[in-house]
């Protein structure tokens, strides 16, 4: 580029294009961010270059915020009375569609490869769901019904199921390499890990919650509601980083707190920051496209294809048998699945972990390392632009969307 135009300047052009892009994008039917993620996309790295790695760098905050208002979001919907009456279903919607998810793409995975540790830690990086995507479509379209509750049940604590599956089948591989190599490794130790790092993540957030409803129900005014979020918001993402916590499930204890201590003050809440979501869906979608590396998607080659087989299997198939065990309402037996198929940050974050960790276990570890990170990010390009249109339709399928609905 001949003229270095400001990052700043970049932002705002991001914010413009973005929006339009996605005001075009429901014209022809299709969610808003699929509009912000192509805008992303072309603006950033695998294309026009605007945004460059070290420009996406120092706007890393900035999908960390994102994150953080949608886990807020997702717990500020998560009513104890209703999910006493979901509880059966989405406990069984939660164990089938991670767990069936989890051993389809490990044997696929298996069948293609023949190594069993990198087909466990393909199959650990399976169940993860991206949040993001389905909240973002449900407040798109302003949906609302059975279907939308489930779905915001379900991406709300299917990636700490993910989290724990995934401890149990890196400690299990990593002693089979250990093995290998005739060093020791203590399974049970390595698992124990990511289960502390959960209960941890719900009493921070916890504590952080009661603090958070207490400040709110003590405002004078209600144009604060806004300011005071955010500072919990970030204060509670920033918390987590820095003590390795889960940057999902901290700040969306706050709003499940918050939803269950005074259901009028989560109104008031919801209210005034219903007006701040398209603004944090445009930046984080945007960032998102922009982190696409649409290069990528050559080195899909068949171990991609079979896990995205394989994945998409795994929920469609776990989510509909776990929902007619459960008891589920048919019509979220037959839609549930098409609405979680997203997958990007939480997966991509824990199969740089691998890439990380097994590089240090010889050979066989670092092409394990090597695979996962270039296959995970080949197709979380494809999961995060077909997840939310199949949201949109389960949605639609479902009666949950009103025609006309949404800006």
């Amino acid at each position: 580029m001949g003229m270095d135009v400001s990052l700043l300047a970049l932002t705002g052009l991001a914010v413009l294009f973005g929006l339009y892009a996605g005001k075009l994008s429901r014209k022809i039917g299709l969610p808003s961010l699929v509009g912000y993620l192509i805008t992303g996309a072309l603006m950033g790295i695998s294309i026009l270059g605007f945004f460059d790695v070290p420009r996406l760098h120092s706007l890393s905050f900035i999908p960390d915020i994102a994150l953080g208002f949608v886990a807020f979001s997702i717990g500020s919907e998560l009513h104890l009375g209703t999910l006493r009456k979901m509880g059966r279903s989405i406990t069984c919607i939660l164990l089938f569609e991670t767990g069936i998810t989890f051993v389809l793409v490990t044997l696929a995975v298996l069948l293609v490869t023949g190594d069993w540790p990198m087909a466990l830690i393909f199959g650990a990086m399976a169940p993860a769901t991206a949040p993001a995507g389905t909240v973002a479509v449900i407040q798109d379209y302003k949906a609302k019904g059975e279907l939308t509750q489930t779905l915001y049940a379900v991406v709300g604590f299917d990636d700490g199921i993910a989290i724990l599956i995934f401890g149990f089948a890196s400690a299990l591989s990593k002693s089979m390499l250990g093995a290998e190599s005739g060093a020791e490794s203590n399974i049970i130790s390595t698992a124990l890990g990511p289960t502390l790092e959960l209960l941890a993540s719900a009493a921070a957030g916890l504590a952080l919650g009661f603090i958070y409803s207490w400040l709110v129900r003590k405002l004078r005014s209600l144009n604060n509601i806004p300011a005071l979020t955010f500072g919990f918001v970030c204060f509670s993402v920033g918390l987590a980083t820095s003590l390795h916590l889960s940057t999902i499930l901290t700040p969306m204890m706050i709003g499940f707190v918050l939803c269950n201590t005074s259901r009028k003050t989560t109104g008031l809440v919801s209210s005034r920051l219903r007006p701040m979501m398209p603004l944090v869906f445009v930046l984080f979608f945007f960032l998102a496209g922009a982190h696409l590396d649409l290069r990528a998607l050559p080195a899909l080659g068949l171990l991609g294809l079979v896990y995205i087989a394989a994945r998409s299997s795994g929920k469609l198939l776990g989510a509909g048998l776990g929902a007619h065990i459960g008891g589920a309402p048919p019509k979220i037996r037959k839609y549930l699945g098409m609405g979680i198929l997203s997958q990007a940050g939480v997966a991509i974050g824990l199969s740089i972990v691998v890439a990380q960790q097994f590089s240090v276990l010889g050979a066989h570890g670092a092409l394990i390392g090597s695979a996962v990170i270039t296959t995970v990010t080949a197709t979380c390009v494809v999961f995060e632009i077909i997840g939310p249109i199949m949201v949109k339709i389960a949605l639609r399928k479902a009666g949950e969307i009103q025609d006309g609905a949404g800006p």
